[in-house]
């Protein structure tokens, strides 16, 4: 297998935090958040992974390396400017023809293993990780109709929404849909192969899964380290 982790990003909603460091090397306990995903898919089967960069790319690479000490092969694929999060696949050359992407700051005991093996079963054009979310609304919520007529109340309800885990496995084919040196991100992909009928399929998924976008879900990650060392032993 194959990788591709998204590592360009610039973290502002997780300063300060990331005033000074890349958001994938912020440390979770002794480790760079990128090194425990790195770790993962290696135990994973995982024997290249392509990282894309473009902020702060020369503190990525040097304390990454060539992956040697991780039993990866790590290349890199510098971003002249900022492409979203699928646009910097395009420029990552030599591709097989089924490969992992991921955001670089996600946290999930999540066996990529199976999640590509259940890609190729499918034989979908991509596979997206998923996971169930609760979202409590603590207001009173009104359903109108066209007029302005309230035609439902719901007090404090809970919504529960299948969302994106930022983990996912591509065909190549999905490349050729791909502006070059453009700005083109996960919900516009989804949204032209939504509108091709390709086969688009989900992977549920009810395991731990944390993504550090802002300052309080990464307090959450340093609280659980020990659990978080046990995917890697």
């Amino acid at each position: 297998m194959e990788a591709v982790i998204l590592a360009g990003g610039k973290g502002t909603r997780l300063k300060p935090y990331t005033a000074d460091l890349p958001k994938p090397l912020v440390p979770v306990g002794e480790r760079p958040i990128i090194e425990i995903l790195l770790r993962q898919f290696q135990k994973a089967g995982v024997t290249r992974v392509h990282l894309a960069v473009n902020h702060l790319a020369h503190l990525v690479m040097s304390v990454l390396g060539d992956g040697d000490r991780y039993g990866l092969e790590i290349k890199y694929s510098v971003e002249d400017k900022p492409l979203s999060t699928v646009g910097p696949l395009k420029l990552i050359s030599g591709l097989p023809d089924d490969f992992l992407v991921s955001n670089g700051d996600i946290l999930s005991d999540l066996n990529v293993a199976l999640l590509y093996e259940h890609h190729l079963e499918s034989d979908a054009t991509l596979t997206v990780a998923t996971h169930n979310r609760s979202e409590k609304i603590d207001f009173g919520v009104m359903e109108l109709s066209s007029d302005g007529r309230i035609t439902g109340f719901s007090e404090k309800p809970v919504y529960r929404f299948s969302v994106s885990m930022g983990i996912y496995v591509f065909s190549r084919q999905v490349l050729d849909l791909v502006p070059e040196k453009t700005t083109f991100g996960f919900d516009d992909l989804m949204h032209t192969l939504l509108k091709r009928g390709e086969k688009v399929c989900a992977y549920p998924y009810d395991g731990y899964w944390l993504d550090i976008g802002r300052p309080d879900d990464y307090e959450k990650a340093q609280q659980d380290v020990a659990r978080i060392n046990e995917w890697l032993s």
